[in-house]
């Protein structure tokens, strides 16, 4: 498929070529910018400078609720949308430029990676994950302030209030366990160092599902903008429109759904880990204080009492663990928190067994 073809099926319709002067002097800001920003990677500032200015830069008229800039990496281009004032297009082009300096491609120009995204022969997988971290970079490029949003009922503050505002949110909790210097390395130069590190911290499959569900919730909002410009073609209210109104509650209902399901998961998986890796007074510390300050992350949602639960029963963990560390205790401090924990598992699989059991009866019964 040609990129006119491409560009043609994402609605995109180029009307201007920027120049090479203008090209050059985004190039040059975008690379002083990035330098500064992240000096603890080392980024030459000269060799940055010469990459991006090799890229092609166009505006174009896009479809409603499409982003302001797109990178295509087939033909190493960014396309503006036509609205942006000439002023503003470095803000907008440091996220693309940096999709650039992410981009591994095999030698027949096939994209196999780029940031915490892998493209496979049948699937991408890490879309939202990466197009999250990415606008986090951005956003500290840009000194964009925190501000308090709400979307789909849950309200939370963020760097990034108009681009992938959900996405970002949680990408900041894994930030926060990690660190933000092993996300932002990670998405710059293509490894799994991030991935690496937050699975230990977990586990694999835990890793797996929160970015399935990152990736879940862009696709949705992505229908979401398709269903309200194909609404947006129609002039009368039918039932078809109503359909489709319908089904953009059901996606928002999902949306939400899917964050704070992912949410818990993020807290439950590492608090409930470094809890059991506990074994000084200082590590106590940390753990209260890591866990409080989580608050600052959380995306709330009315009626939502998760964390404020979770850190009581924490802390009331926590008392017993300290107690048992001070007086030489660390080993009884473990076995405390395990036979907890065997008790409530023995529990659940009791009332899970009473009701196969019940399920059995009520089969019998109605055959």
């Amino acid at each position: 498929m040609s990129i006119e073809s491409d560009l043609r099926r994402d609605g995109i319709e180029v009307t201007e070529k920027l120049d090479t002067l203008k090209i050059n002097s985004i190039a040059r800001n975008v690379s002083m910018k990035l330098c500064d920003t992240f000096p603890q990677f080392n980024l030459n500032q000269n060799e940055l400078f010469i990459k991006l200015s090799r890229l092609n830069m166009y505006k174009a008229k896009m479809p409603e609720g499409m982003a302001e800039a797109n990178y295509f990496y087939k033909n190493t281009s960014i396309y503006f949308n036509e609205h942006i004032q000439d002023e503003d297009l470095e803000e907008f082009a440091i996220h693309e430029c940096i999709h650039y300096l992410q981009e591994v491609k095999d030698k027949r120009n096939y994209l196999l990676r780029m940031g915490l995204c892998d493209y496979t022969e049948f699937k991408i997988y890490g879309l939202g994950l990466n197009e999250a971290a990415v606008q986090l970079m951005a956003s500290k490029v840009n000194g964009i302030p925190k501000e308090y949003v709400k979307y789909f009922g849950i309200s939370f503050e963020t760097t990034s209030p108009s681009y992938y505002p959900l996405e970002c949110c949680l990408v900041n909790q894994l930030a926060y366990i990690v660190g933000e210097d092993v996300l932002f390395e990670s998405t710059l130069n293509s490894n799994d160092n991030f991935k690496e590190k937050f699975a230990s911290l977990t586990s694999p499959k835990t890793f797996m599902a929160i970015q399935n569900a990152i990736d879940d919730i862009l696709n949705n909002e992505e229908e979401i903008i398709k269903l309200n410009n194909r609404i947006a073609t129609i002039d009368d209210r039918n039932k078809k429109v109503d359909g489709m109104l319908e089904k953009i509650d059901e996606l928002k209902h999902e949306i939400s759904l899917t964050f704070m399901r992912t949410q818990n998961l993020i807290i439950s998986s590492y608090f409930d880990s470094a809890f059991n890796s506990i074994s000084n007074l200082e590590e106590v510390e940390n753990y209260r204080r890591k866990l409080y300050n989580f608050k600052d992350y959380l995306g709330c949602m009315e009626g939502y009492t998760f964390f404020n639960d979770y850190y009581v029963n924490k802390m009331m963990d926590l008392e017993k663990k300290y107690n048992a560390i001070e007086n030489g205790e660390v080993e009884t401090a473990i076995k405390v928190i395990t036979k907890k924990e065997n008790i409530f598992v023995s529990l659940f699989r009791a009332i899970k067994k009473l009701l196969l059991g019940e399920n059995k009866k009520e089969e019998n019964i109605n055959n």
